[in-house]
């Protein structure tokens, strides 16, 4: 047995009986992937994770990549390798991919489902293996030059990184001095110094493809301040060969791993220190001849977002169960209602308190899973706009509106949730490396990092997805709410909670934007609204899971009478799920309403001396 636990009842229950996604399989771009066999992509891909997968899992954080500061190159733990291998060679990361690229036409909805095992399993080889994905970027931004490299990623296996931050450019990524300069022969040379890049270098691919972000130097009308003067370029570990992709080792291009960063956790995943140009040069190509880098940068973020969303719910599921099965069998203290010091022993189950840390780690572990996939359905959407050469532009601003709230939210939830209930639940044994949960508490912080701070989250969900949007996409999701709160379910109790939550959050909402609206001549109501982006955030979230997790209950409900047995049991558990979230989530929505509400300049205005 392996640490990784799936909920693929769970995972399946939310796809085909509440979100509906038997309505894109079987047909249009998804013609070959109907219904049966992606239950059995789902089955196959949980026993491949669950088993192979998963197995390096603690080796890999124990026994972590070994940096050479000599030949500047990382070496992987064989076990993390083989693992890697086994993933890769199982071609089930061709989902990601469209069929011109190599890949299978799968609806993102259930690519998403089957990304959850392995990010639950061990999310680091998920990333390693990032190669033939960011080839898809290349493929759709590039030339015919650059649909080559994109193929010859997919086919050969490439390894790839997303190379933004510097190290005095983090979340200010426009302030990068990362330089290019134009060569004679259409090829550019890279240099500057980047950190914090994920897989900067491994020993388990012929070759790595950076995606790189650089300013273009000495080029008329390019190249100038902030964000919009960068452009992205290809930058490969090895040079090679443009027709066939053959990797010429002796031809090292000049970048390399200065240094590998010692983590709290996901230490198998190898963080580097990227050096470009530093005594040789490093070669690389301008992404499709022209210079929109951030633009095209935005498509690897977007996706990374979603998938760091993912990792933080994958893992708080995982964590949940593997709590939830040691609270079964922990035999500790008597029931309260037999409190004699001769009373039986019972497990640990029989108490409240842990009852109470059980549903809300249940709760909220499916709450997410119904985040990441709703969000999913919207990405359905435009994928099978884009199959038919037309765009669903609401489908795109809703998936926008949420991506922000899919990774910080998840991310926060996920990473409180199992400091805080996960590990609780395994009392001492649960700070011991013994268990599991010790390591997923770790790994599980930097969810809240990647990618984007939560408070960088909750500026870009409210000043561009809510204020730049002109509150189009807000629109979509909040009627689809409101005409759910307009119709009859069985869960009334949890619809009026929901209601009163919806009312809140608008207002919080509407609270915000009039300040923005009266910052001309009030500049420092920017402030007040500044303090309270990242509050937004997680009270959208909880609007919108509790709403998620209403619907699936309902639907439970009403299959609650026919069922037996374990179903019977898990349609239950759904209903409780909902109940639960909403009684102990959404009353607190109204305090941080108030909150919001009465948010003075005091914070800014406090000289930093005093802090």
């Amino acid at each position: 047995m392996t640490h990784f636990k799936s909920n693929l009842r769970d995972i399946t229950f939310d796809l085909f009986e509440v979100l509906d996604r038997d309505s894109v399989l079987g047909t249009g771009p998804a013609e070959d992937m109907d219904r049966e066999t992606a239950e059995a992509v789902l089955t196959e891909m949980e026993h491949l994770c669950a088993t192979r997968l998963a197995e390096p899992y603690a080796e890999g954080d124990r026994n972590p990549p070994i940096y050479d500061p000599q030949t500047r190159s990382v070496t992987m733990p064989e076990s993390t390798k083989s693992a890697f291998k086994q993933y890769m060679d199982s071609d089930w990361w061709r989902l990601e991919l469209p069929e011109e690229l190599g890949g299978q036409d799968t609806p993102p909805s259930l690519r998403w489902a089957a990304m959850e095992q392995i990010l639950g399993a061990n999310p680091a080889l998920y990333m390693y293996s990032a190669g033939p994905k960011f080839a898809q970027v290349v493929h759709v931004n590039g030339t015919e030059r650059d649909k080559k490299i994109a193929q010859h990623m997919v086919n050969r296996q490439w390894g790839a990184t997303m190379i933004l931050t510097e190290p005095d450019a983090g979340s200010d990524v426009g302030a990068g001095r990362t330089r290019a300069t134009l060569q004679a022969d259409g090829t550019w040379h890279i240099e500057g110094v980047k950190r914090f890049i994920t897989s900067g270098d491994q020993d388990m691919t012929e070759n790595i493809m950076h995606l790189v972000l650089a300013r273009p130097s000495g080029v008329e009308g390019v190249g100038g301040p902030g964000t919009k003067g960068l452009s992205l370029f290809l930058v490969p570990k090895y040079m090679f060969d443009l027709e066939t992709g053959e990797v010429f080792t002796d031809q090292r291009n000049g970048v390399y791993a200065t240094n590998v960063e010692k983590k709290m956790g996901l230490k198998v995943s190898a963080t580097c220190e990227m050096t470009f140009g530093d005594g040789q040069p490093a070669v690389g190509w301008l992404l499709g001849e022209v210079h929109e880098g951030i633009v095209q940068m935005f498509q690897v973020i977007e996706h990374a977002r979603m998938m760091v969303g993912t990792k933080a719910m994958a893992t708080l599921s995982t964590g949940y169960l593997n709590a939830l099965e040691y609270a079964k069998q922990r035999v500790q203290g008597a029931d309260m209602l037999t409190p004699a010091k001769d009373a039986p022993r019972v497990t640990i189950t029989h108490h409240p308190d842990v009852r109470r840390s059980l549903l809300t780690q249940k709760s909220t572990a499916e709450a997410l899973r119904l985040l990441v996939l709703f969000t999913a359905t919207f990405q359905d959407r435009v994928w099978i706009a884009e199959s038919e050469g037309r765009r669903d532009e609401e489908a795109e601003g809703v998936n926008d509106l949420l991506l922000p709230i899919v990774k910080g939210y998840c991310s926060e939830r996920a990473w409180t949730t199992l400091g805080t209930e996960s590990l609780q639940t395994f009392g001492g044994s649960g700070f011991l490396q013994e268990y599991p949960i010790e390591q997923y508490v770790r790994d599980a912080k930097i969810d809240t990092l990647y990618e984007g701070t939560t408070a960088i989250q909750g500026q870009d969900l409210f000043f561009r997805k809510i204020i730049k949007d002109q509150g189009r996409a807000i629109g979509v999701l909040s009627k689809q709410i409101e005409e759910f709160l307009t119709g009859a379910g069985p869960l009334t109790r949890e619809r009026e909670l929901l209601g009163r939550a919806a009312q809140d959050v608008a207002q919080m909402i509407g609270t915000l934007t009039q300040l923005m609206m009266g910052a001309g001549e009030q500049p420092k109501d920017v402030y007040r609204v500044g303090l309270n982006t990242s509050r937004v955030l997680m009270a959208l979230g909880d609007l919108v899971c509790a709403w998620l997790l209403v619907r699936a209950g309902e639907v439970a409900s009403q299959r609650l009478e026919g069922a037996s047995g374990d179903e019977r049991d898990f349609l239950a558990g759904k209903v409780a799920s909902a109940q639960w979230f909403c009684s102990t989530r959404l009353p607190q929505l109204t305090a941080e309403r108030k909150m919001l509400e009465s948010t003075t300049l005091d914070a800014m205005e406090l000289p930093e001396s005093a802090f």
